[in-house]
Order: C-alpha cells, then structure tokens, then sequence
C-alpha cells in the first residue's frame, strides 16, 4: 500500500509542477518587464527548488566522454560487454594503446543507481582499464525473471572476474565490501588463478559490531520479520516489474534525508540563494549533486532482508559463520590478494573500525598486502567523491594497486635484471630447448 500511495502522491503533485513549470518560462521570459526584479528572481527560484525536489528522477547518465592522459584529452566510450538480469557490466574503454592495470569497481546496490560512483570512475580512468557493475532497477524486472539474494551477487563477482582474467584488481564501494570479501575468500580456497591481485574496501560493513552508527542500531532493534512488515512493498502498474517484491528506493532516499534532515535543508537554502543571486556555477553544483543523490532503484526484497539478516543482525563474516551455496566463507583463506581498506573519520553510515575489521579476518596475508587509510575530515560520500577522494584517497589506491599489479612487477624486474639476467634465469626453458635440440640429433643420426 505504501509504494501505491507515493505513486498517488506523485501523480498528485503533477498538476503543480505544470503550474510552476509555466510560470517559470513565464518569469523568464525577456518580456517580462519585471524579469530582473528582486521579488521575480525569488519566485523563480523558489519554483526551480519545487522542481527539483519533486522531480521523478530515472538513471542518470554517466557523462564520462573523455579523460587526461599525460596531459592530452583522451575519448571514452561505455561499453556494455556483459548483459545480466540484475546487473550489467560496463567498460570505459579509452581511445588509447596503453597497458594499464585491470580495475573492477563493484558499485553498491543500496538504492543508488551506480552512476553516483562517477567521481570514483572519472579519478580512476587515466591510469586504468576501468569495468563498473551497473545494477538494474528492480522495479523494471518483471516478476518472471530469478530472484536476486546474497549468494547471488557473490556468484556475479566471481563471474565477472573469470571474464576479466588474472591480475584484475577490485575497489568495492560501501555495501559489496561483504559480497566481495566473500567472492576473494571462495576464489582463494579454490585456488583460482581469476582471484584479483588487490583489494580495496571503502567504506564498507564488514564488522558493524566496531562502533556502530545509527543505522546499525536500527538493524539491531528490530527484527527481520519487522523489516519485512514494514519496509518491503509490492511493485504497483503500469511498471514492468508489478507485483514483485522489492525494499523501494524512496524509503531509502527518506531514511539517508532524514539522518541528515538539516544539512539538506541548508544546502537546499543555498541552492535557493545561488539562484537569486545569479550564481549560476554554484548552483549548477548543487543541483547536479541532488539530480544524482535524489535518483533511486529498487532492490530486490530477498538480496535486501539477507543482507540485513547476515550483515547487519547475525554478523556471519566477521563470526566465520557465513556460508556461499556450500561453501563456507573463510577470509583466512586469502594469501595472495593485497587488500587495503580506506575510512572516512566522519562517516555516519560505516563507523571508523567497522572495514578495517576485515585486515583482522586475513591472517594468511603478509602485512606488507596490508595497507589502511584514514582519512580525516571525510564522512562517508567523501572517501570515494569530492575533493578529499581526488586530492588525498584516489593517489593512494592507485600506488597500492601498481605496488600489487603482478605485470608491472614482472617487467620492472626483468627491467631490472637486464637481458643477460634474463637468459640466465629462464633454466627450465633453456633445458627445455636444449633437451628439444638432442632429440632432433638423435633422429638425425
């Protein structure tokens, strides 16, 4: 009933924003005699802020056409190469003859569509290949299609680096430092040579016992059935995906809002001050910050209540306790993938401690695979937007990454050994050739 009353709402709303879309143009107008006065500019204003806030917003773009490379723009082009029910895997291919590390960066499914990772992409694209999972709105799957949970998304993970091959490395963004802990653990008992050759965790839930925030006290006070009850609703018409079971993107959007309820209404106020004042760039910034963070997806209801069951209640990582189809989840079990894990000091979301909680559960890996990064004065959209992510955070991940890319590593060194090293270290080939050379002798002969 709830996701068929907000639907009313906003069929409702409708009428008024045809009302405030025409008196804008007509306050806009040039001629308009009182276009420039100090009370027309505050209406326009006020109606373009209305606009904003009541917007229905769909997936944004990505607007990621070109990058720098050593000083000269270089084309982008997004590439699909891999169509899933649930999630798409996108490649940013650059229109350069470069042999740069394979990055995978695992965008959360938390009701933000993967585009808000745009800055993460856009400081990572000069010196990667880059691959971003892009997950689908769950309200446009229709009912007929498999159900999405826990498992599943790990099953992605793995998938998608089988197709990326060896030496691929893996940022995960917030919610997937999980999935993605458990994708590296499963891939490291298998011994399989796809396992990425680092890791890095921003801002992610592996342990939200290390000191929780309000959200992981609101998944401690209720029980699952209660989440269930409460916040999974039923996909009304005319959307494709009708009937199917999903945790609504706008009561997320309301729950982030309304933790932080007078920080929007200032940088709302701000907007509105901009606008009257003809600040044209700074009010381009703040709106196209809220055309990204007012943009939500559906999740699945089974991917949303497992995730709040495992992650959040029951604390299965961190306990030894989770289980992959038959598997069981050990992290102790990564002895090759370099990890590093990266906090903000402000972040109400995932409090200090909770993903470097996961340096605890790799006892295998060598501390110098080891690396952690706070960084202060970043709340939990700085460590991966924004100045901090580009200045501070974005170089380290991309030193850690080159320290661990097994390719550049084996050219520095045979860089570094020379041609004579070379051949006198490459034994087993040369016995090889001279084993092959005796053969033919002897068929000679």
């Amino acid at each position: 009933m709830l996701y068929a009353f907000h639907e009313m709402q906003r069929m409702a709303i409708a009428p008024m924003r045809m009302v405030t879309d025409g008196l804008t143009q007509m306050l806009d107008n040039p001629m308009n005699p009182f276009r420039d006065s100090l009370l027309a500019r505050q209406f326009a204003s006020a109606m373009s802020v209305f606009e904003q806030v009541t917007r229905t917003y769909g997936k944004p773009a990505w607007r990621l056409e070109s990058t720098e490379i050593d000083g000269e723009t270089v084309k982008v082009h997004e590439e699909v190469v891999i169509h899933r029910t649930y999630c798409h895997l996108v490649h940013f291919r650059r229109e350069a003859e470069r042999d740069d590390p394979k990055l995978l960066i695992v965008a959360p499914m938390s009701g933000h569509f993967a585009t808000l990772l745009r800055g993460t992409v856009e400081a990572m694209l000069p010196d990667h290949e880059v691959y971003v999972t892009d997950w689908q709105d769950c309200r446009l799957i229709p009912i007929t299609a498999d159900r999405f949970n826990l498992a599943d998304y790990i099953d992605y993970v793995v998938d998608f680096l089988h197709f990326l091959g060896p030496n691929t490395h893996v940022i995960a963004v917030c919610q997937p430092s999980v999935p993605v802990m458990g994708a590296i653990s499963v891939m490291s008992m298998w011994g399989d040579l796809c396992a990425p050759a680092s890791t890095t965790l921003i801002g992610g839930p592996i342990d939200t016992r290390r000191n929780p925030t309000a959200v992981n006290k609101l998944a401690l006070e209720h029980s699952i059935d209660w989440f269930e009850e409460k916040v999974i609703q039923v996909v009304p018409p005319p959307y494709p995906g009708m009937m199917r079971k999903v945790y609504p993107g706008f009561i997320q959007l309301t729950n982030f809002v309304s933790m932080n309820l007078d920080r929007h209404m200032e940088s709302l106020g701000a907007l509105f001050e901009h606008l009257v004042q003809g600040d044209e760039e700074a009010a381009q910034r703040k709106k196209e910050f809220y055309d990204e963070y007012l943009a939500v997806m559906d999740l699945p209801a089974e991917f949303y209540l497992q995730t709040v069951k495992t992650v959040f209640q029951e604390h299965l990582l961190p306990k030894g306790e989770m289980i992959f189809r038959w598997h069981a989840i050990e992290p102790q079990r990564i002895n090759r993938t370099a990890l590093m894990c990266v906090e903000g000091e402000l972040d109400d979301i995932c409090g200090v401690g909770q993903t470097k909680a996961a340096l605890d559960l790799t006892p295998s890996l060598n501390s110098d695979k080891k690396h952690y990064l706070l960084q202060e004065g970043a709340g939990h959209y700085g460590v991966f937007n924004g100045g901090k992510w580009r200045r501070d955070i974005a170089p380290k991940i991309k030193a850690f990454i080159r320290e661990h890319d097994h390719e550049l590593q084996a050219r520095h060194w045979a860089a570094k050994r020379g041609p004579s090293d070379k051949r006198g270290t490459d034994r087993r080939s040369g016995t090889a050739d001279r084993r092959r050379s005796d053969r033919r002798a002897r068929a000679k002969s």
